[in-house]
């Protein structure tokens, strides 16, 4: 799939339909999926370097267990916040190693190592697993090999006693085991030896020594998936937040509307100037693809520091529908770890800073902006606000999905061709109106005049179209005057 931006003078080779957006043009054909949010986690358990697409907690701990060494059960924040789905990529420093244990058979003098067990995964978690093996019970011919979660029996598997093979294939084809994989290390007698409740060992998870590169490898790895957010799994580092905002801002020029939400640290959520160092990481980014989160919080009696509290933020973006925008959207959590005044507040709001407050009852979002405080150049205000993003974006990913399904390389490039992608473009302008994306009225699709006039060289493959539409927005001020007569 092409797409992404263009000029005059660099016009892209790919074919693809190339859209920039202006702060008078607006467009979008078919309404696509969007809710997805994208995050890179560290976990003591679970596939490594792997995509995984996690829809409820259940799922969650089913994928990366119930640890908490790392940081996976940070996505049950995503979730929380609203997302209908998150994908994962679990990522290690190279030192990650899975817990194993070997098995003897009862071969009398020497017993022989004849069964490795493994977990299925590397990581720390693996070392909680316990391994036993008794005789059946109601067969003496047969072998118990029971395996545990500390002291939960997660799985018993009935074995033959006469041959290694068997005991391999009786684990490895068990479509219930989730936890070992068995390999043969020797035929011995064929009978393994009973053994008590032992643990596995030499689990490690490879989470300590996790650098800036390794997020970086995963940005890359992140291109080949489809998501509407992009979040850090809690990392305040300002080296990882610099290369995420220059990776969103790479792939949102290649056409993915994608908008990346960071945060600071606890120190900094607190500090006597917290709302300076806030500001000084908006500053830092200053781009309309990236949102801010100024404020920790806490839920359930636990404190979350803003760079966590932006995975809730993620995940309430990516839930709301295009007509909804999360100004005073009503969070879940208890409190804010340090209220601001009045004027700290308008200071964050002016410098792009998104930040939950206490009013008394509940603690809500302020306003839904974005990091964007210097316009470029065909940029409004709107380009500030995280809705009139998510609306372009949107719109954009539609109309390159029904362009390439249904008319690049399908349809002449003649006048009848062109007015039924015209034609195409106002339907769902009407669409989006009827929805209160953009306003009722005043809205057009055309072809650009600026290329179909005299002197004018447009190429036979090449069509230039114009939009024009109103975003509309929410009420975030009310002006009255009360007459006292």
């Amino acid at each position: 799939m092409a797409g992404g931006t263009w000029s005059t003078t660099q016009k892209p080779v790919l074919p693809g339909l190339y859209l920039n957006f202006r702060s008078a043009g607006l467009a979008a054909i078919e309404a696509g999926e969007r809710g997805t949010v994208g995050i890179p986690i560290k976990a003591d358990w679970g596939p490594v370097k792997e995509f995984r697409t996690i829809t409820s907690e259940a799922e969650l701990i089913n994928t990366y267990s119930d640890s908490t060494g790392g940081t996976a059960l940070l996505v049950r924040l995503a979730l929380l916040g609203g997302a209908r789905k998150v994908i994962t990529y679990r990522i290690t420093d190279g030192t990650e190693a899975k817990a194993s244990i070997t098995l003897k058979d009862t071969t009398t003098g020497e017993a022989i190592d004849v069964l490795k067990l493994e977990g299925k995964y590397p990581g720390a978690w693996g070392n909680k697993l316990k391994v036993s093996v008794s005789t059946n019970p109601g067969d003496s011919t047969k072998k118990d090999i029971k395996l545990y979660n500390g002291s939960i029996l997660l799985k018993t598997f009935v074995v033959s006693g006469t041959s290694i093979d068997d005991v391999v294939a009786a684990i490895n084809n068990d479509t219930e085991n989730k936890w070992i994989i068995a390999t043969k290390l020797a035929a011995g007698n064929g009978t393994l030896a009973n053994l008590q409740a032992t643990s596995l060992s030499g689990g490690a998870s490879g989470i300590t020594g996790i650098d800036a590169a390794d997020y970086a490898e995963a940005f890359d790895k992140f291109e080949t998936q489809d998501f509407n957010l992009f979040t850090l799994d809690g990392v305040s580092d300002s080296g990882i937040q610099t290369s995420l905002k220059a990776w969103i801002a790479k792939i949102r020029s290649q056409g993915k509307g994608v908008i990346g939400v960071i945060g600071g640290s606890g120190a900094d959520d607190k500090a006597v100037d917290a709302v300076g160092k806030a500001t000084a990481r908006s500053t830092a980014m200053n781009y309309e693809g990236i949102v801010n989160v100024g404020t920790g919080a806490i839920l359930n009696g636990v404190e979350y520091e803003s760079a966590k509290v932006a995975i809730y933020i993620a995940g309430l973006i990516a839930g709301q529908n295009l007509n909804q925008s999360v100004t005073y959207a009503v969070t879940p959590f208890a409190d804010v770890t340090r209220r601001w005044t009045r004027s700290e507040m308008e200071q964050a709001i002016d410098n792009g800073v998104l930040i939950l407050y206490n009013d008394g009852e509940k603690v809500k979002v302020l306003k839904g902006i974005n990091t964007l405080t210097s316009l470029g150049e065909g940029q409004n205000n709107a380009w500030k606000k995280i809705r009139s993003i998510r609306v372009m974006d949107a719109i954009n990913a539609d109309l390159l999905k029904t362009a390439e399904d249904n008319y690049i390389g399908k349809v002449n490039n003649t006048e009848a061709g062109r007015n039924a992608l015209i034609g195409a473009c106002k339907e769902y302008m009407k669409t989006l109106a009827r929805g209160g994306v953009i306003e009722s009225s005043g809205w057009n699709v055309t072809l650009d005049p600026d290329y179909y006039q005299e002197g004018v060289v447009v190429e036979p493959d090449e069509v230039y179209l114009r939009w024009e539409a109103r975003l509309t927005d929410v009420m975030e001020k009310i002006f009255g005057t009360f007459i006292v007569k």
